[in-house]
């Protein structure tokens, strides 16, 4: 038999990483998580920008849990997302090394948060940004 455990990790901005909140839940529910991501602070006052899910699984000749599944990550209402086209029509002086990050990486997209902390990040193909229409 094999023993299942679901988690949510929250992802909130950090000095040099992300900063990482992770709770134990019944089921990979969005709506959920969006309503438990209003509750949590970080240092400074960094809120969460985001979240995934996992489940852990450990069968009965298995001493440790691991992780089985992971899901996207989810990006909060409050980020915002932007391709290099935008980034590089603004032509902003501030944002010669994001451009230069972006372009060197191979990133199309990336995200940004509109609250708290600035955080910005690349979007990778699985990753969701979410509308608020899940709370």
């Amino acid at each position: 038999m094999t023993m299942q455990k679901h988690y949510v990790t929250f992802y909130s901005p950090g000095t040099f990483v992300a900063e990482t909140n992770e709770i134990e839940i019944d089921m990979w529910d969005v709506a959920k998580a969006m309503q438990l991501s209003n509750g949590i602070e970080q240092r400074y006052g960094a809120v969460p920008y985001g979240f995934r899910f996992t489940t852990r699984s450990r069968a009965d000749d298995e001493f440790e849990p691991r992780e089985t599944v992971r899901s996207p990550l989810y990006y909060l209402p409050h980020c915002k997302l932007e391709t290099i086209d935008e980034v590089r029509k603004r032509a902003d002086p501030d944002e010669r090394i994001l451009l230069s990050n972006m372009e060197s990486n191979g990133w199309d997209k990336i995200v940004t948060t509109t609250k708290g902390w600035k955080w910005t990040q690349p979007f990778e193909n699985d990753d969701v940004l979410l509308d608020g229409s899940a709370q």
